[in-house]
């Protein structure tokens, strides 16, 4: 019995099983391969496993409930991550292409909208890497002032303008010759990925590790750890829990990047891409929970030391003020002496506005992002012994994990192009993608997410899943390709843009005139910016509906003949027919 699929030619565009088998051995001399599968493993996991990890995942732990955090993030990485990674996965090895040219290979009815989704792709990892260039320029510009001591950070400048003293030149010079074949220049940017994967992607471990020896050392580490890791399952039951948790997955597993598919699509079709993964999914969870302990440990010090200031300013203003003795107030006396005080002289006690210390109130000022990076983390890197050692291994960690991110956003990028034919071959297009983004790149120096396309699985890619790996997908995967996933999508999406609407944008500044400078205060961005980030986050999206919507449109205008009537049987049923029609 025929199978009628509304998918008509699908067979013509997919490569059956022992054509993928020929046209693998073709390529063996031409297409870009991973000498090995540690190669590929630490690829993935270095695109994976980010700056986000480091700075964004700590700070929801301790915004959201510590402890109670990871409840929502391992379900929805079991319910949502590792289904999408393994999809990700299977039809970049399937098909042997970039995210562009998977989606044009999918259904030739929605051959707009499947092209629209892999530019959709393509768009994304061009914005993600414009941003991610610039902060790892602040990186480079960090690494490359931490070898002096003391650190430039480490005080206030002096001069007027409250501007650095050291005059800055940037002088970029490039003689670049373009190269005719582009397959050449395709092979060697692979070539230099393999090579620098290796210590791009497990450097970032080794100075975590050195990072939690030396953490654990300091005063206050286990308050810090403690902190981040106490429970509070009232959390639970706030949905931007939830919705955190989700987008966080979207976020660590860089997944509707296209990069994975492109990474993928240089395997071996008969390479286990169901154990990649669900094993790339249980290090980058692990990582996650790993860097947010390190993290907190230093942030725990960081608290204890402003706690102890904090105590110490306090003490020294009493003495001043009643002209104590010595260490006539000490830390195990202060609160007692402060009460005593404040009963017998309230009016003297009150005028030396006697800040409140309070622990968990300097371990509650989670910061994220930049701030934590930028900000927090070096100021607890000053307080810490030979501090310039400690900030050139925190920043040349940042380096190898925004480099290795790269690896994965330039692949999203140029395979695609190459996909599309939009450019002549002899252009080099590695620098067509970089040069663009290098110009741009000036408007984050000066003063989105896309959903991807729910893909409903059938017979036949279960029967190309077992032609790859050797068994079916299980019922695990079938229900979260088809429903999970795509539900749990939706739901994070709407609460995204609810969220979105309903708060106002606003950063934190230094604001000279108010009374509690240098104390950071929260300002508006003006109306410009919310357009400007619907552009960005948005357009990627918005152009997946748009094809669809043109191409219905020109479909009832032009009358199109309509194929669907056609009939074809499954790729692994055909492959006898493939050969008597091709021998």
């Amino acid at each position: 019995m025929k199978l009628k699929l509304p998918n008509p030619g699908l067979d013509d565009r997919i490569p059956s099983h022992g054509e993928l088998e020929k046209l693998e051995m073709e390529e063996a001399g031409d297409r870009p391969k991973w000498d090995n599968k540690a190669q590929y493993l630490l690829t993935c996991v270095g695109f994976c496993v980010g700056l986000g990890n480091v700075w964004r995942f700590p700070y929801l732990c301790q915004s959201h409930g510590g402890g109670a955090f990871m409840i929502p993030f391992l379900i929805l990485v079991v319910l949502e991550g590792i289904p999408l990674l393994h999809l990700e996965f299977a039809i970049g090895q399937r098909l042997r292409k970039g995210s562009v040219g998977v989606w044009r290979s999918i259904n030739p009815y929605l051959t707009g909208v499947a092209e629209s989704v892999g530019v959709s792709s393509l768009l994304v990892s061009f914005l993600v890497g414009m941003y991610y260039n610039t902060i790892m320029a602040w990186i480079m510009w960090y690494l490359f002032n931490s070898f002096q001591d003391p650190l430039p950070w480490s005080q206030c400048p002096l001069n007027a303008n409250r501007t650095g003293t050291t005059n800055e030149k940037l002088q970029n010079n490039f003689d670049v010759k373009s190269n005719k074949r582009t397959s050449a220049m395709r092979r060697s940017f692979v070539n230099f990925l393999l090579q620098a994967v290796y210590i791009t992607s497990t450097l970032p471990y080794v100075v975590l590790t050195i990072f939690l020896i030396r953490g654990l050392t300091l005063k206050g580490s286990v308050a810090g750890i403690k902190f981040l890791f106490t429970p509070d399952v009232n959390e639970l039951m706030n949905p931007a829990t939830w919705l955190d948790a989700g987008a966080q997955v979207f976020y660590s597993f860089s997944l509707a990047f296209g990069g994975l598919i492109s990474f993928s699509s240089y395997n071996s079709v008969h390479n286990n891409c169901e154990q990649d993964a669900v094993l790339i999914s249980i290090i980058n969870g692990c990582t996650s929970v790993y860097s947010a302990t390190v993290i907190y440990s230093i942030i725990g010090f960081r608290a204890t030391e402003k706690y102890d200031d904090c105590i110490g300013g306090n003490i020294l203003k009493l003495m001043n003020a009643f002209d104590l003795p010595e260490n006539n107030i000490t830390e195990s006396n202060y609160n007692d002496m402060l009460l005593y005080l404040n009963q017998t002289s309230p009016e003297v006690v009150q005028d030396l506005q006697i800040q409140q210390c309070d622990m968990q109130f300097f371990l509650s000022q989670g910061v994220e992002g930049t701030g934590l990076a930028f900000i927090v983390f070096t100021e607890a890197i000053i307080k810490m012994p030979v501090s310039p050692i400690w900030a050139v291994l925190f920043f040349i960690m940042l380096f190898c994990l925004g480099l290795s991110t790269m690896f994965g956003n330039v692949e999203g990028v140029v395979v695609p192009l190459q996909d599309l034919k939009v450019l002549p071959k002899n252009w080099p297009k590695e620098l067509v993608c970089g040069n663009p983004s290098l110009i741009l790149n000036v408007v984050f120096i000066s003063s989105g997410n896309r959903v991807i396309q729910p893909l409903i699985i059938g017979a036949m890619f279960n029967k190309d899943i077992e032609f790859m790996i050797g068994h079916k997908p299980n019922i695990f995967w079938q229900v979260t390709w088809r429903l999970v996933s795509p539900l749990i999508m939706v739901i994070i999406l709407v609460f995204y843009l609810v969220t979105q609407v309903t708060k106002s944008l606003t950063y934190l500044a230094w604001n000279p005139e108010s009374a509690k400078f240098p104390i950071l205060e929260e300002r508006p961005y003006p109306n410009w910016i919310s357009i400007l980030v619907f552009l960005l986050a948005g357009v990627p999206s918005l152009i997946i509906p748009a094809v669809a919507l043109f191409k219905f449109l020109r479909t009832r205008c032009c009358k199109r003949r309509d194929d669907s009537g056609d009939t074809v049987k499954t790729i692994s049923a055909q492959l006898e027919i493939y050969d008597k029609i091709k021998y």
